[in-house]
C-alpha cells in the first residue's frame, strides 16, 4: 500500500509539471486507489477495528484502577446525642460472677426499681465529646485490582468478534478497490472509444467534403444539379455537428477520468490507449469453478464473516446465562483513619476476595434475548446462501455477454471490411459515373455507421473482460 502511495504521488508530480502526459491504465488505477477518498475512510476502518480488538485482548488481563476523593463535611460526626451514664458491675465471690451494683430498698432488701427499671447505685461516664470526631476534610483512595476468572465465554467471543471485524473492515475496502478499478477502466476506455470517434468523424468530415468539392466541380461542368449538392451540403453539416458531439464528449470524458483518478478535472493528459489503431485482445477462458468464485469474491467473504460475528455475538449473549467469577484485589487508604478511633491521620488496609454471579431467575429474557441473537445469526447465513445464488446468475450472465462480446468484434471487423469495399466501389463508380452522389453518401454512412461499431465491440470485449475477472474475484491489480 505504501509502494502503490508513492508510485501514485510521482505519477500527480509528473502529470502537474507537464501540460501532456501520456498515462498509461496501470497509472490511471494507480492515482485512484491511492486518491480515493472512500478508500482513505475504509483504510480508517481497519486501523479503528485494529484497536477494537487490542481493547478486547486486554479483558484477558487484570484491570488495575486507582481512585481518590475529597469530601468537606459542614459538621462533625458525633455517635451519640449527649453524655452517656453506663451501670458499672463488682465480682460476687459466692456466684463467681458479676453483678450489677444496683441501689437497695431498705425494707425489702431488693433492688429498687422507678417507672419499671432498675436504678443503678455507681454509674460510669461515657461523655459526648469522647465519641465526637472532626470529619469536616475526609480524604480517601483505593489501589484495585480485578481480574476476570470466568466470564461465562464472553470476553473469548468479543476477541473473535473484534477479529472477524477487523478482518471485515480490510475486506470491505477489498471490495471498495474492484468498485474503483471497474469504474477507472470504464472511465479510460470511454475516452478511448471517443478518441477513436473522433478521428472517425474527422475522417468521415473528410470524405464528405471531398464529395462536396467533386460535386460541386462537376456543378460547374453541367454533370451534377443543384440538388446533388445541397444533399452533400446536409451531410456534410451533419458530419460537422457529429464531430462537435464527439469532441464535447471527449472533453467531459476526459474530465470524468481525471476525477476519478483523483485529479483536477481541467488536468490534460493523454492516454497510452487512445492513439492505437488496433487495441490487442486478450482471449480469456470463461470455463470458471463455482467454489473457487466463492473463495475469491470479498463481498462472500465478508458475509461469511458477517455470519460468524452473529455466532459470535449470540454466544455473547449465552454468556449473561452462566456463572461470572471475577477476584478483586485493593488497598485503600482514609483520613480521618477509620481504624484508629477517626484520627485525623491517614491509615489503610487491604482485602482480597471474589465475587461470583449466578443468574438465576428473569422470567425469560434472558432466553429469548439469547433465541433473538441465534436467529440474527440465521438471518445472516440466509443472505449468504441467497448472495451464493446471485452470484452463481452474475457470473453466468458475464460469462454469456464476454462471449456475446467477442462474436459482436469478430463480425464488426466483417462488416468493416465489407463497408471498406463498398466505399471504395461507391467512389470509383462515382468518378466513373456510374453511380450516384446518394449512393456515395450511403456509402460513406455505412462506413462510418461499420467503424463506430467495431469501436464500440472493441471497448465493450474490453469491459466485458474486466467485469468478468470482477465477478469471478479474479481482478488483478
Amino acid at each position: 500500500m505504501r509502494k502503490l502511495s508513492i508510485t501514485a504521488s510521482l505519477l500527480i508530480v509528473a502529470i502537474a509539471a507537464t501540460a501532456q502526459s501520456t498515462v498509461s491504465l496501470d497509472s490511471c488505477r494507480a492515482m485512484a486507489l491511492s486518491n480515493n477518498k472512500e478508500l482513505k475512510q475504509h483504510d480508517v476502518k481497519i486501523e479503528a477495528a485494529g484497536y477494537q480488538r487490542r481493547e478486547a485482548a486486554a479483558a484477558y488481563k487484570p484491570s488495575i484502577d486507582l481512585e481518590a476523593s475529597y469530601i468537606y463535611n459542614s459538621r462533625q460526626l458525633s455517635l451519640v446525642d449527649k453524655d452517656q451514664l453506663l451501670p458499672t458491675q463488682s465480682f460476687n465471690l459466692e456466684k463467681q460472677g458479676y453483678d450489677y451494683n444496683l441501689v437497695m430498698n431498705p425494707m425489702t432488701g431488693e433492688p429498687l426499681q422507678v417507672d419499671g427499671q432498675f436504678v443503678p447505685s455507681t454509674v460510669a461516664l461515657l461523655p459526648k465529646s469522647a465519641l465526637t470526631y472532626n470529619v469536616h476534610n475526609v480524604f480517601a483512595g483505593a489501589l484495585t485490582v480485578t481480574q476476570p476468572i470466568y466470564m461465562g465465554g464472553k470476553i473469548k467471543a468479543m476477541n473473535e468478534i473484534t477479529r472477524y471485524a477487523e478482518q471485515l473492515a480490510q475486506s470491505m475496502r477489498n471490495s471498495k478497490v474492484e468498485d474503483v478499478i471497474y469504474s477507472v477502466d470504464a472511465a479510460y476506455w470511454q475516452v478511448v472509444s471517443l478518441k477513436s470517434k473522433q478521428k472517425l468523424a474527422q475522417s468521415y468530415v473528410g470524405l464528405v467534403e471531398a464529395l462536396d468539392k467533386d460535386v460541386q466541380a462537376m456543378l460547374k461542368q453541367g454533370v451534377a444539379t443543384r440538388a446533388n449538392l445541397l444533399t452533400v451540403d446536409v451531410k456534410l453539416n451533419e458530419a460537422n455537428v457529429a464531430l462537435t458531439k464527439v469532441n464535447n464528449g471527449l472533453s467531459l470524458a476526459r474530465m470524468l477520468l481525471a476525477q476519478v483518478c483523483g485529479l483536477p478535472v481541467n488536468t490534460t493528459f493523454t492516454l497510452a490507449d487512445e492513439d492505437r489503431q488496433e487495441l490487442p485482445t486478450t482471449l480469456r477462458s470463461t470455463d470458471v469453478n463455482i467454489d473457487n468464485v466463492f473463495n475469491s469474491r470479498n463481498d462472500i467473504h465478508s458475509l461469511e464473516l458477517a455470519t460468524k460475528i452473529y455466532q459470535q455475538k449470540a454466544k455473547v449473549t449465552l454468556s449473561e446465562m452462566r456463572p461470572q467469577v471475577v477476584a478483586i484485589a485493593a488497598a485503600h487508604l482514609t483520613n480521618p483513619n477509620t481504624y484508629n478511633g477517626f484520627k485525623n491521620r491517614f491509615g489503610g488496609a487491604f482485602s482480597i476476595g471474589a465475587m461470583v454471579k449466578i443468574p438465576i431467575w428473569h422470567w425469560g429474557g434472558l432466553s429469548n434475548k439469547y433465541k433473538a441473537s441465534q436467529a440474527e445469526a440465521r438471518i445472516k447465513q440466509l443472505e449468504l446462501d441467497d448472495a451464493k445464488e446471485k452470484i452463481q446468475l452474475q457470473v453466468s450472465q458475464a460469462q454469456f455477454r464476454y462471449q456475446e462480446s467477442l462474436k459482436t468484434y469478430d463480425m464488426t471487423k466483417a462488416n468493416l471490411v465489407k463497408a471498406e469495399e463498398n466505399l471504395r466501389m461507391a467512389e470509383v463508380g462515382f468518378r466513373e459515373g456510374v453511380t450516384t452522389t446518394d449512393d456515395v453518401l450511403a456509402a460513406q454512412t455505412a462506413w462510418l455507421q461499420a467503424n463506430s461499431e467495431k469501436i464500440d465491440a472493441e471497448i465493450d470485449v474490453r469491459l466485458c473482460d474486466v467485469y468478468l475477472s470482477k465477478v469471478t474475484g479474479t481482478l488483478t491489480y
